[in-house]
């Protein structure tokens, strides 16, 4: 009888994002396995564990750090798949998220905010976070302008914040921070606090990989881009399953689209000149998911119509209508990802009152219908839940 195929897989298990690739590589294993998995407690970038060397395995999925570990793993002649984006070479085929959607929400979600003013904090040691923060100086470019990029040298957490404190004072404020992931904008919120500065009515603050206990234990709550890591550990074990079963595979960069962001206190503003209309904006945030219209609107904060529309577009270049449309749409994005609801049940969730209307919206304005954008986002998610 023919044994299951033995894999190591040399993730970490302390942050949030890695746990969620092990569940897509779970859910692959569920749906096409059987494999004999070998996972150790390891810390990221960790030296290679000893019983590597030797071991009589048939693959590998793991954080490729550093050159070291790159060195150790080209040195067992095994298939590997990388799920981490740390050096600028590709050593074995690379699953990630792509840097470019990530960045590119996180901007949107301050833009939206009506912030002008942008800058980046990242980690000069990864290749992943300085493509992160070219991707945002990018994407900030049309309404801000230059958006500078920061990195502390790495050392102490004190040390690290203190210099982050310096930076951030040298700003032009109110401006919008995107930390390259949810540990630095802990470290940026600590230095605003350290330098003086409020969050987010002078410092709005964003991160990425939406640590959820990470995030909600910062002060004030992070907001943070939501990668998609169960999808990408999916994606990672097809791949090695096909080297392990003989198939060439190109060393090639797969990358996984972001799911969205998660709004939270650190980036609750609207910074627009017009008191009415920021309002106006904090309300649609709370009340869009809920099927709130413009009436709705206006009944919260009381103007005439045609001076809300009016006002609105000199503000932030869209309608409230579209707005209000806009916002509905990404929480129904975010529920046939994250959840295995029935898009009868989305709708009712997102205040649709019929599922095919729902369902006409969505496709008109994202292309597809809501089961093709649930397949081709969340493979792997049922079976990984269940």
């Amino acid at each position: 009888m023919k044994h299951p195929p033995k894999v190591a897989l040399l993730i970490e298990t302390s942050n949030s994002y890695a746990r969620a690739l092990l569940q897509g590589v779970r859910a692959w294993v569920r749906e096409h396995g059987p494999w004999s998995i070998r996972l150790t407690e390891q810390g990221r970038g960790a030296a290679l564990p000893a019983w590597l060397h030797g071991w009589d395995g048939d693959g590998v999925i793991a954080r490729v750090e550093n050159t070291a570990i790159a060195r150790g793993l080209r040195a067992t002649g095994l298939p590997v798949i990388d799920v981490s984006a740390a050096l600028p070479r590709l050593a074995f085929p690379r699953v990630a998220t792509d840097a470019e959607s990530a960045a590119q929400l996180a901007a949107r979600h301050l833009i939206e905010r009506g912030l002008t003013r942008f800058a980046y904090c990242g980690d000069r040691r990864f290749h992943w976070a300085r493509r992160r923060g070219e991707a945002f100086a990018r994407a900030t470019r049309e309404v801000g302008g230059r958006c500078p990029l920061f990195s502390p040298t790495p050392g102490a957490v004190d040390d690290e914040v203190g210099e982050i404190a310096r930076w951030l004072r040298t700003l032009p404020r109110p401006v919008g921070v995107l930390a390259c992931l949810d540990l630095r904008g802990q470290q940026v919120l600590a230095a605003c606090r350290l330098a003086g500065l409020h969050v987010p009515d002078e410092v709005a603050v964003i991160g990425v990989h939406n640590d959820e206990l990470l995030c909600e234990l910062c002060d004030p709550p992070l907001s943070s881009v939501i990668p998609n890591a169960q999808r990408a550990g999916y994606e990672a074990a097809a791949l090695l399953a096909r080297a392990m079963a003989g198939k060439r595979l190109p060393l090639a960069l797969h990358e996984i689209a972001p799911l969205g962001v998660e709004a939270r206190q650190s980036t609750d503003l609207a910074a627009v000149g017009d008191a009415k209309i920021a309002s106006a904006v904090r309300v649609m945030r709370e009340q869009a998911a809920r099927g709130a219209n413009v009436a709705d609107v206006l009944r919260a904060v009381p103007m005439a119509r045609t001076a809300l529309e009016r006002r609105f577009k000199a503000a932030l270049g869209t309608t409230p209508h579209a707005h209000l449309r806009k916002l509905r749409i990404e929480r129904v994005q975010q529920l046939l990802v994250s959840t295995s609801l029935p898009v009868g049940e989305i709708a009712a969730a997102t205040g649709f009152e019929h599922p095919e209307y729902l369902s006409a919206m969505f496709r008109r304005e994202c292309g597809v219908g809501p089961r093709e954008y649930r397949a081709r986002h969340r493979a792997g998610l049922a079976a990984s839940r269940a």
